[in-house]
């Protein structure tokens, strides 16, 4: 049955506004139960029905329009002269001068403002309200709060096959964009079909990478040039060199020829300190660390053999692992081997061999980071195997400190650039370890699981409030430290500089006590074996020949003795008849006593 009411309005009335008033209710239609329909259904008794209790909620997204900046120059001239003066020829203005100098209110202005002038000058002598009366003492405490990390932020390959981010690095300016290298580092083992791009990401935008950057072969390593910004070198796992200039795309601008390139895949590149900008270095597990400059890259400027022995010969050479570079020491440089062995050099050197100043050796395997402290250049830092150690240059035999054996293998550390007594570990658990070594140095200050598989690589920022570290499927996570992790705190560096002072006093010691030891050891070895030298004749062969026959026969008569008197004691009889037995032992023996030894 269909329902139809039709409401009746006049043309002239169309369009009209409605004016709407309270009137009685009408009853339209009125239809009465129908018994048949009825019949159709079943009655349910009782009935079930789930009511949602909770309050009704939805959800809206809303994309905020984007504030874009740009940066705009303002030309300052000098004003206050009239249209008709150039401020720029001398003649109108001494000219506009004299003539204001003459006027009476010009008088009575400077008049009026030197009163006021002179009272603010004998005021000032009398208080000076920019004195510091609290030079001596020292800077409010930051507030004390446990240390802690925040996820600000996820970057995730975007291939289907997934790569192991292998290198950071942040951009030099404003530090918004992020540089990460991806490739596979196990040998021959790369799967098929897997990419070489690599990515610069804008840390506002996790979704997709600002720029991709396509080399001939997979990345390892990733750097920024800190004085041009649109500049990156990159080392290839071919042993290459390449370099880009995001202004022209993400294709390779240079790239150094193979025949001169590195054997083994490019594991440390950093730029030099120099004038041009241009200049960089690169090593190699192939055991050469080699100069070039981005502007030549056919071949290098200069290549170094990492043989310790001094003989310049590529089959002892030690693979090189990482690098470090400090502007303020410009002569030096450090490379850290796979033979947990860290080598420091000088650039000045003539020949190759001299460029090998010295060794530090403490590490088990691999020394996959290496790093100077940025307050204290003169200690660095190593991570390799299980454990981290601070080194002194002045401590050559062992380091100054270290952390305790780890049960998983660390990757990758670093120092904060703002604390010195502050570094970062990652390690293959998944694992960042924050350390403090002012507030705690048996355990780490701060260990956060950053994600459930292997962390490779870590890179702190400028201001130290942010810490990118890098995993083994390629996802590049984002944290933001604590304030009391990125601020100085009171007496902080000398703090840190009495601990490493005290730290390498104590090493010399023990290395001084160590060698003292070892040289008392040592004539106590050579006076015994002069003494043994003095003490034996010379004796001639034949005399050695039986004197060693001798030696046997005592040796087996002595054993046979011993046999037959244990025998006997075993057959011994008790009471009288063991005396006369007794009695006849005696004899026997001085029987025997009378018999010669055979020869």
């Amino acid at each position: 049955m269909e329902i139809v009411y039709v409401y009746v309005k006049k043309r002239s009335e169309f369009g009209k506004q409605c004016n709407f008033s309270d009137r009685q209710a009408e009853l339209n239609i009125d239809i009465p139960p129908n018994p048949e329909l009825a019949e159709q259904f079943v009655e349910r008794n009782p009935v079930d029905k789930g009511i949602q209790c909770s309050t009704s909620m939805s959800e809206h997204e809303a994309n905020t329009e984007r504030f874009e900046m740009e940066t705009r120059g303002i030309n300052h001239v000098e004003g206050g002269w009239p249209k008709d003066v150039n401020p720029l020829e001398l003649e109108q203005t001494i000219r506009f001068r004299k003539k204001v100098e003459k006027d009476e209110n010009y008088i009575n202005t400077i008049m009026q403002l030197g009163s006021i002038m002179e009272h603010c000058i004998k005021q000032n002598n009398a208080i000076d309200i920019y004195q510091e009366y609290f030079d001596d003492e020292d800077a409010v405490e930051v507030t004390e709060e446990a240390p802690s990390a925040k996820t600000i932020n996820v970057f995730r390959d975007p291939q289907e096959i997934k790569r192991s981010a292998t290198h950071l690095s942040w951009h030099p300016d404003g530090n918004r964009k992020l540089a990460v290298a991806y490739s596979c580092l196990n040998f021959q083992r790369a799967p098929e079909g897997m990419s070489h791009e690599s990515y610069i990401w804008d840390l506002e935008n996790p979704n997709k990478p600002e720029i991709v950057l396509k080399p001939s072969s997979p990345l390892v390593t990733l750097e920024y040039n800190p004085k041009d910004s649109h500049v990156l070198l990159g080392g290839c796992y071919n042993g290459q060199l390449a370099c880009w200039d995001t202004r022209k795309g993400s294709l390779v601008a240079e790239l150094s020829t193979i025949e001169f390139s590195h054997r083994d895949p490019v594991y440390g590149s950093i730029w030099l300190q120099s004038k041009t900008g241009t200049e960089c270095f690169s090593a190699s597990t192939d055991g050469q660390v080699m100069w070039w400059d981005i502007r030549k890259m056919s071949e290098p400027t200069e290549v170094v053999i990492l043989d310790i022995t001094r003989k310049e010969q590529l089959e002892s050479a030690l693979g090189a692992i990482s690098l470090e570079f400090e502007s303020t020491l410009p002569t030096k440089f450090m490379v850290g081997t796979e033979q947990g062995i860290v080598i420091s050099c000088n650039r000045k050197a003539k020949t190759s061999a001299e460029k090998i100043v010295c060794t530090f050796s403490g590490h088990h395997g691999p020394i996959y980071a290496l790093q100077r402290n940025p307050f204290y250049p003169k200690n660095f830092l190593t991570v390799g195997d299980w454990t981290a150690r601070i080194w002194s240059e002045d401590s050559r035999e062992s380091s100054i400190m270290w952390t305790k054996y780890h049960m998983a293998y660390l990757t990758d550390g670093a120092w904060s650039p703002v604390r010195p007594a502050v570094f970062f570990t990652t390690k293959m658990d998944g694992t960042l370890d924050i350390w403090d070594f002012v507030f705690k140095q048996c355990e780490p200050a701060l260990s956060l699981k950053v994600c459930d598989e292997a962390l490779f690589c870590l890179r702190v920022q400028d201001n130290g409030c942010f810490i990118a570290c890098g995993s083994q499927l390629g996802t590049t996570t984002l944290l933001e430290v604590s304030n009391g992790l990125c601020t100085l705190q009171r007496n902080e560096k000398n703090t840190a500089s009495s601990i490493f002072e005290r730290e390498t006093r104590r090493e010399k010691i023990l290395e001084a006590r160590h060698r003292e030891m070892r040289l008392k050891e040592k004539g106590k070895v050579e006076g015994k074996e002069d003494d043994q030298r003095e003490e034996e004749p010379i004796l001639t062969l034949e005399e050695l020949v039986t004197k060693a026959e001798e030696e046997f026969f005592d040796i087996i008569f002595t054993e046979l003795k011993k046999k037959e008197v244990e025998a006997m004691k075993k057959s011994k009889p008790v009471g009288p008849e063991r005396d006369e037995e007794v009695e006849g032992e005696d004899q026997g023996e001085e029987e025997a006593a009378h018999v010669e030894t055979p020869t």
